[in-house]
């Protein structure tokens, strides 16, 4: 068991809490269960820096619809027929699952998977949210090592082979393992812990609580996984500076997105991930949205080259951090920590 920290620091005071309602649990009985929160104002996209390959693909999606209704109006009828939930807030007609990737966090609509025409994407071995970078950087790359090869220039191309395996790596997306075992936190992202520092009091928290930064090179799957079964209950973003993620200020001053969690195991129990860009990072995509019930180990976003995410939990005396500081961990399948038992102090003080 570990519980070191690399050192004290008091976090500035966080987004307010949401409103709570009082339920009773037939495990630790009457809890406070907070509602979820609206999306804040600033919040317009699952992918709120934006970006070049991000404005490509809006443009193409507006393409790609004009083209629907016009030449697939049977198509598009199949497809607003088996649409579950609502439209509105969406930025732009949703006329099938693609024009939920930008948007999916601003509306409720969704289709489910067996009427989803490219669920197939789920299963390619790269980052859905990463495939307009894997290919407008692709194919570049591949023009040029072609062009190499054709001038008889074979030993360049190995500049631009290199690149494009880079590429390639970067945007990967391998299958994870995810322990079942009931109290685990998982490991929100891929790469190296950073530190496991005691912050004194955390609003959200509501008490001590412990965080555990985990910095990510442009070497590491950058994937976000959700580290237990929760309900989402707020998101933040935040725009800010693109310090080096190995800069412990990087995590006050830079763009960052936070994501207030409820333990679904531990019911009363509050969680936070926070995504936070780094020096060459600055796409950070997060589409979750407010209420929505995630599995452990689910994929929920991720950040676009070297970066640092965040996990944040209670600091009582019966949860167990399972990691030390410069120990590698995997999304989805590394145990940070063991939660306490439901019905201590921690539920207790969000009575």
């Amino acid at each position: 068991m570990c519980r070191a920290a690399s050192r004290i620091l008091i976090e500035p005071a966080p987004p307010r809490t949401c409103v709570a309602e009082r339920v009773m649990n037939p495990v630790v009985g009457e809890i406070a269960v907070a509602a979820p929160e609206p999306l804040p104002a600033n919040l317009c996209s699952v992918q709120p820096g934006g970006g070049v390959c991000y404005s490509l693909e809006l443009a193409w999606g507006r393409l790609r619809r004009a083209w629907l209704a016009r030449f697939r109006p049977g198509y598009v009828a199949r497809m607003a027929a088996c649409r579950h939930g609502s439209t509105a807030g969406a930025p732009h007609p949703i006329l099938d699952p693609r024009d939920l990737k930008y948007c999916r966090n601003l509306c409720t609509a969704d289709w489910n998977p067996e009427d989803d025409p490219f669920a197939w994407r789920d299963r390619l071995p790269f980052a859905r949210w990463g495939l307009a970078e894997l290919v407008l950087m692709s194919l570049p790359l591949v023009a040029a090592i072609a062009a190499c090869l054709a001038t008889g220039w074979a030993a360049i191309a190995v500049l631009p082979g290199a690149l494009l395996a880079l590429v390639v790596w970067f945007f990967r997306d391998p299958p994870r393992r995810v322990p079942q075992q009931p109290g685990l936190l998982v490991s929100p992202a891929d790469g190296r812990v950073a530190e496991v520092t005691r912050v004194e009091h955390d609003e959200w928290i509501g008490g001590p609580a412990l965080r555990i930064g985990i910095f990510l090179s442009i070497f590491n799957v950058h994937i976000n996984r959700v580290p237990a079964r929760c309900r989402v209950l707020k998101l933040a973003y935040h725009p800010g500076q693109f310090l080096n993620a190995l800069d412990p200020q990087s995590a006050l001053l830079n763009e960052a997105m936070w994501i207030g969690l409820e333990s679904l195991e531990r019911p009363g129990q509050r969680l936070i991930v926070r995504q936070i860009a780094g020096l060459l990072a600055r796409r950070i995509v997060c589409g979750l949205r407010p209420g929505e019930v995630l599995e452990r180990g689910v994929k929920f976003g991720m950040i676009k080259l070297g970066s640092r995410t965040e996990l944040i939990l209670p600091d009582d005396p019966q949860t167990r951090i399972l990691v030390q500081v410069g120990q590698r961990v995997q999304a989805g399948s590394t145990a940070l920590a063991a939660l306490a038992p439901a019905g201590n102090s921690s539920a207790e003080n969000l009575a």
